[in-house]
């Protein structure tokens, strides 16, 4: 009984040893911060943005989705010309 009290904590601290390490955030270099800048200020995200009236919640509801998706579509691209890898899974989220 007491060697089970003396092993438990070893044993419960060893679970965390074979665990894969934490990739680096890839999205934190340079490069992808310059990409993501060019995204934001992209023609058809900016036209997008002359269309937005902020009081106006419904109008809102409809830009969001439409900014996120050409956000991430410019953003893609810029990775894209500059030889950058495109970071994440196979498909960008859509909210709906």
């Amino acid at each position: 009984m007491r060697a089970a009290l003396v092993l438990l904590p070893l044993l419960l601290a060893g679970c965390n040893w074979f665990s894969p390490a934490e990739k680096p955030d890839v999205e934190a270099r340079p490069e992808y911060a310059a990409c993501r800048r060019e995204a934001e200020r992209s023609p058809e995200v900016t036209a997008l943005g002359a269309q937005s009236t902020p009081d106006w919640g419904l109008n809102q509801a409809r830009i969001g989705p439409q900014r996120q998706v050409l956000l991430n579509r410019a953003y893609r691209e810029c990775l894209r010309r500059s030889g950058l890898g495109l970071p994440g899974g196979v498909e960008t989220l859509r909210t709906r």
